[in-house]
């Protein structure tokens, strides 16, 4: 995971993961980010022993100290590194999938990570997602914004809500965001169809191993924003899942679990699927806190039941 130091405990999802492991009785271990290494082709890390408490802004992790050892003497390694999905997070995966190879369950796995950019594996789903074209021609973005009108453009490698664009009928300020996102048109952005919905939230619906869980997160945008991102400023309302909520994540559900991808998070705006994240999905501390659900048990125990 991130640096386990800067993480913020009320709302940290990797935080709620360890602190559910722990009362299940399972010991912790944390792998800094940067400590993944091969050793004859072997996969080793940097590994810390880790006890975490509840309820405390500092001092809430207490480690032990680091030692290097083979990835094999775990049982389940967890990744839970945010974007961007740069060379070191791709050069993470495989030597993760190395201990995979070498008896390690991985979750998500290794290879589904890098095989499913978040943004363009929904387009798998496309007739689930509002109206979507991915390129790097400003010219094809420019003809696709003067079907729609209002339009929300971002790359495919963000998060948190960095980087996105609204469009509106007018097109102003379309040049100035395709020269941000794709300079010379030498990166692809995404364009989709504005969902006038976002203003009741862009809903999180995390899936385990298939299956979605009782409620979901509306991150509802602040005045003045288009974006339902925590990072941005929205608010987090957990509400019950929605008939259509449901029948977007059943529809998901078996390629993810084919692919190896047991804890996901969807991203629904308007009863329409815009994302799916795999690498480190969020908002299980929100949704745990306001419907009493117990997210980071359910997670362990389907691994248990694998």
């Amino acid at each position: 995971m991130d640096s386990i130091e800067h993480i913020k405990p009320y709302k940290d999802t990797s935080f709620a993961l360890m602190l559910a492991g722990q009362e299940l009785g399972h010991e912790l271990v944390y792998l800094p980010k940067y400590g993944l290494y091969l050793d004859h082709g072997e996969a080793k890390a940097i590994m810390q022993e880790v006890r975490v408490t509840d309820g405390f802004s500092e001092n809430f992790a207490a480690l032990a100290d680091p030692v290097k050892a083979p990835l094999n003497t775990l049982d389940i390694v967890i990744i839970r590194v945010d974007p961007p999905f740069d060379s070191e997070y791709l050069y993470g995966t495989h030597i993760l999938e190395r201990a995979k190879k070498q008896g390690v369950q991985v979750v998500n796995d290794p290879q589904a990570i890098r095989d499913c950019n978040e943004k363009l594996f929904a387009t798998e789903f496309s007739d689930l997602m509002p109206k979507t074209v991915v390129s790097s021609n400003h010219e094809d973005i420019r003809a696709f914004q003067k079907i729609q009108g209002d339009i929300i453009l971002k790359p495919l490698d963000g998060m948190g809500g960095s980087g996105i664009f609204r469009i509106t009928a007018d097109s102003l300020n379309l040049g100035a965001a395709l020269e941000t996102l794709s300079p010379g048109e030498s990166r692809l952005v995404m364009a989709q169809e504005y969902r006038p919905e976002i203003v009741d939230g862009d809903r999180r619906v995390l899936v385990l191993h298939g299956k979605p869980i009782s409620h979901v997160l509306a991150r509802i945008p602040s005045q003045g924003e288009t974006r339902g991102n925590l990072a941005a400023g929205a608010q987090g309302v957990a509400m019950p899942i929605s008939d259509r909520e449901r029948e977007i994540a059943e529809t998901v559900g078996s390629t993810l679990c084919d692919r190896g991808l047991l804890f996901v998070g969807l991203d629904v705006i308007g009863g329409h699927l815009t994302e799916i994240n795999v690498t480190s999905p969020t908002c299980v501390r929100e949704i745990d806190a306001q419907a009493n659900t117990t997210i980071g048990h359910d997670f362990f125990k389907v691994l248990l039941d694998e």
